[in-house]
């Protein structure tokens, strides 16, 4: 076709600029609320954020910054990352959030890879910053996100948040460029080798904020008030603080205490109805609860992901009156890829059958394709049954990652390194990492229905399932427990009171082969079980002999 007729509508760019302007003109009045640093309760209007948002542009453009400059955040979420998240990404600069939780030398590659040249932070990491400033030459400021009577001395130049913005009038157009100008960079730590970096752009992210806030997503809307626990510097608090000022909601944020007393109290305190977290973050919830006889006032729905939602946990929120939306995705989707929701026709199946539903990764996002190839890439039939490697694309899905020479897609797709079957009606099921998949005498088993099972028991706090050598058949699972800590019976005792557990739910040969106890689980810095720290203290385990 040489000569398409093109439609004739408004070519106006997609901005993340446009969400906040949108909000602040919409719905100015309301409320974005912050637990403190500083040890209150902020709250102030979005009409506020869009002018302090301006003020922060204001200043960084006084900084002599050029389009594309990378500024970073070590910080909570709160009130004034916001105001970062849209003046920096607003004003054509790219917002680097950077997790806190890695190890330093993580940190610094991450810093000096991005060439980071301004960094804002709270005060909880100043000991951190303190450690990283020598170490990173090429950052221009550090920016403490405080109160200026209460920041701490340090013997090192730090500027002040709010005396940075303070001689700004707040009178600024943001910019208008081309929609695919990067917006934001989060690097993942689920890649071997060092952290690579998912480049956003403007266009992917209003896309995936669209999306997200479908019904059949995360359904949001206007009447929500949302606690993302979430951490904005993980993968953006998925999207979250995009999508809800896309439909104007009120916005909560926890700041830096996440325990399970805490979460509780602010979602009671501020009537929260829809909030998002990793499952470690609610299982202290649930304990809490649980320990203190508490019920939910107005909390009506939860998305977890991060890693698989146990089951027995689903049904305990269910208990609650609260509808948990299992979801899937990943640093280089931005992240949201699959949200688990029932069809129409699935109100005539059994209550079992929609739960086996609920309790897959879900099906896909407009916007997002997936398919599931063998080892040869040849693709596997939606069958239910089919398992093979999980490939993606779509305009929100990485297309290679920051400063990398190759493309990371295999023709068109990205591989996300997931294992999982797909079934008739879309609805797809992650069945492990393939570096985490166990391989018994050439049969795939999958450690997280292991893990799944193993969460249910009573004497169980934390299930990672691993793969052990074994002579015979390659490999065979052992689970590592961490146990609940007021338990009286013997180690022994517990074993096989869990490995009789097992028994009817899953595959006989299934069956873990050993259970072991540890005093922690290791966590990443996002909250997954560190497998490969288990793999490596029970590479030499010795499985019973049967």
């Amino acid at each position: 076709m040489t000569n398409p007729l093109l439609g004739q509508m408004m070519d106006s760019p997609l901005l993340i600029s446009n969400i906040l302007t949108s909000a602040a003109r919409h719905h100015s009045n309301m409320e974005i609320v912050s637990k403190r640093a500083e040890g209150d309760i902020h709250r102030y209007t979005v009409a506020e954020l869009q002018i302090r948002s301006k003020k922060l542009a204001q200043a960084l453009e006084h900084l002599g910054l050029k389009m594309g400059s990378r500024i970073g955040t070590l910080a909570w979420n709160g009130y004034r990352h916001l105001e970062i998240y849209y003046g920096v990404s607003g004003s054509g600069l790219v917002c680097h959030t950077i997790n806190p939780r890695l190890f330093q030398e993580q940190i610094v590659y991450i810093i000096q890879h991005a060439e980071d040249e301004v960094i804002f932070f709270d005060q909880s990491f100043q000991s951190l910053v303190e450690n990283l400033i020598p170490l990173c030459p090429n950052v221009k400021k550090w920016i403490c996100l405080i109160d200026p009577a209460l920041q701490a001395k340090s013997h090192l130049e730090i500027d002040n948040y709010e005396t940075f913005i303070a001689n700004e009038s707040g009178e600024y157009e943001w910019p208008s460029f081309d929609e695919r100008c990067a917006s934001s960079l989060c690097y993942t730590s689920g890649t071997t080798g060092n952290p690579k970096g998912a480049l956003y752009s403007h266009r992917s992210t209003i896309l995936h904020s669209y999306a997200s806030a479908l019904p059949d997503s995360l359904c949001l809307s206007a009447m929500d008030v949302i606690l993302p626990v979430v951490p904005m510097f993980h993968v953006n608090a998925w999207g979250i603080p995009y999508s809800s000022l896309l439909v104007g909601a009120k916005l909560v944020f926890p700041g830096a205490k996440l325990d399970g007393q805490s979460i509780y109290e602010l979602l009671e305190a501020e009537k929260v109805t829809f909030s998002a977290g990793v499952p470690t973050i609610w299982a202290g919830v649930i304990q809490y609860m649980k320990t203190n006889h508490l019920k939910f006032s107005h909390f009506k729905r939860v998305i977890i992901g991060g890693s698989a939602c146990p089951p027995a946990m689903m049904k305990t929120f269910q208990e609650y009156g609260v509808e948990v939306i299992h979801a899937w995705g990943m640093t280089e989707l931005s992240p949201i890829g699959t949200v688990a929701k029932l069809k129409s026709f699935d109100q005539s199946k059994t209550k079992e059958q929609q739960e086996l539903i609920l309790q897959k990764q879900g099906r896909v996002v407009f916007g997002v394709d997936m398919k599931i190839v063998d080892g040869d890439l040849n693709a596997l039939p939606h069958d239910g049954k089919a398992f093979g490697d999980l490939y993606v694309k779509g305009p929100w899905v990485i297309n290679q990652y920051f400063k990398a020479s190759e493309s990371a897609l295999q023709d068109g797709w990205f591989p996300t390194g997931d294992v999982s079957n797909i079934d008739p009606d879309g609805h797809m099921q992650i069945t492990d990492r393939s570096k985490d998949v166990i391989k018994s005498g050439g049969e795939w088993i999958s450690s997280i229905d292991l893990e799944n099972v193993a969460a249910g028991h009573p004497f169980v706090t934390m299930a990672a399932c691993i793969s052990v050598a074994h002579p015979k058949w390659d490999e065979r699972p052992l689970l590592v427990v961490e146990k609940k800590a007021e338990l009286t019976i013997t180690d022994e005792a517990i074993k096989a009171d869990i490995l009789k557990f097992f028994e009817g739910k899953i595959a006989k040969w299934w069956i873990p082969d050993d259970v072991v106890f540890v005093d922690k689980i290791p966590l990443t810095a996002t909250g997954k079980m560190q497998k490969l720290k288990l793999r490596e203290q029970f590479k030499n385990h010795q499985l019973p002999t049967l």
